[in-house]
Order: C-alpha cells, then structure tokens, then sequence
C-alpha cells in the first residue's frame, strides 16, 4: 500500500517492472518499445536526445548528425552506447 500525498491510500500493487498499460500490457514499458512503432518516432529527436547523442559520438570519434528523428536518435544511441560501453 501507498500513500497518495493527499492522505487516501493507493492499493493497486506496484511489480517494479514497468508499468501497466493498455497499450503496452502489465510489465511492459514504453521504453521496451520497438522505436519503428513509435507513433512521434519520425519526428525530430528531443533536445536530450541530441544533448546525449553529440556527448556519445564524441566518446565514440563519430560525427554528430543533427537531423535525425526521435526513432533514429534512439537506435543510434543504443549503438554508440554499445561501442563505448556507456549502456552496461
């Protein structure tokens, strides 16, 4: 149980594993979220996107390319964590 901040408990059990969705089902966050369906993945990436990004490909020795979108960005952090060891 957990209490709201307004004093009413919340009993709804809490897994630690994500979140439950109607989209995404129990345990699944959006995060596990496959960026090619993202419905705003062909959008440009956020500002903390391109804020990680650039500090990555600096890491990595690889140039920044400052017009991808948020799924592009998000596929290509994944990689440059893996290259620089940033993601483990």
């Amino acid at each position: 149980m957990n209490e709201k901040r307004d004093g009413h408990r919340d009993d709804r059990p809490h897994s630690g594993q994500g979140h439950d969705s109607p989209k995404t089902g129990e345990g699944f966050s959006n995060r596990d979220k496959d960026p090619d369906d993202w419905t705003t993945g062909d959008e440009p990436m956020t500002g903390a996107q391109a804020s990680y990004l650039k500090t990555l490909s600096e890491e990595a020795g690889e140039t920044f390319d400052d017009s991808l979108t948020k799924a592009e960005a998000s596929k290509r952090i994944d990689a440059l964590q893996e290259k620089t060891g940033r993601g483990q």
